[in-house]
């Protein structure tokens, strides 16, 4: 278990129940509105979130946007505080929304992502996710994805939050489309390969091709009356180790049963026993 430092962290998705409280996004501004008790009302702040996954044993989380309250530079000075206290490090900000493929609100969307970044650097964040775009993948959808977020590392440059990307959404929903627009890109925006977003006969041979470049993950397993789903779990792993994948495995748990922290347990152990062997 000594690797799960390293190997393992968390998505806050993962403990939406425990956190309760989200804050929709809008688009046209970059205020943060009243948060809604989407998943109940919760038990835990995301200031408080920290030391608790600390005492749970992991070290390494992802923040959804939509769970962050206020972008106050005092509160984001307060956030960046917990997780130094806690000695859990911030691997990444998963800015949740936006398209910059769209031909109408492809400027504002790139704005407000833009700003987002913005963020993610003043809590010290080690990555950001940006959604690639939510469009078909045409030709000039294409364009647009990639010139956006050209435009987006150029306004990043010099900072210490790497740009990455996933495979969702329209845009990216296949290899050839994930890997043309990296390559576009020559290194400037990095890949988060995820396990949930695809599926279909050529689920594991798809997520062993983009898996041979990413450098983050979204592990999320499926759980069948409360029991982890190891034969496709282990093949995702699988897939993403026999491609040279070195980086961590963040853990997805959104089931509803068993309990988030017991899911997350599991999946950990069960990576974990991958890894050693």
């Amino acid at each position: 278990m000594a690797q799960s430092a390293d190997r393992i962290a968390v998505s806050t998705w993962s403990l939406h129940r425990l956190l309760g409280t989200t804050y929709p996004h809008d688009l046209t501004t970059d205020a943060i509105g009243p948060g809604n008790d989407t998943y109940g009302e919760g038990t835990e702040s995301l200031l408080g979130l920290p030391s608790v996954l600390a005492n749970h044993g992991y070290h390494r989380l992802e923040v959804v946007s939509f769970h962050m309250r206020s972008r106050d530079p005092i509160y984001l000075a307060e956030l960046k505080d917990q997780f130094a206290r806690a000695e859990v490090t911030l691997q990444t900000l998963l800015i949740d929304a936006g398209d910059i493929t769209h031909p109408e609100h492809g400027a504002r969307d790139e704005a407000w992502i833009a700003g987002w970044i913005d963020v993610a650097n003043q809590l010290g964040a080690e990555n950001a996710r940006i959604i690639a775009g939510k469009q078909k993948p045409t030709k000039a959808a294409i364009d647009r994805s990639v010139a956006a977020l050209k435009r987006l590392a150029a306004g990043n440059a010099g900072s210490s939050v790497r740009l990455v990307t996933e495979n969702w959404f329209d845009l990216l929903s296949h290899p050839d489309v994930v890997h043309e627009v990296l390559d576009r890109l020559d290194g400037k925006i990095g890949l988060l390969g995820d396990f949930g977003n695809w599926s279909g006969e050529s689920k594991y041979e798809d997520l062993a091709s983009i898996f041979a470049r990413a450098e983050l993950s979204h592990a999320k397993a499926n759980f069948v009356g409360g029991q982890l789903d190891e034969a496709d779990y282990g093949a995702c792993v699988g897939a993403a180790e026999e491609a040279g994948y070195k980086g961590p495995y963040t853990l997805i748990f959104d089931a509803d049963q068993p309990h988030e922290w017991a899911g997350l347990a599991l999946e950990r152990d069960f990576i974990l026993s991958l890894l050693e062997v």
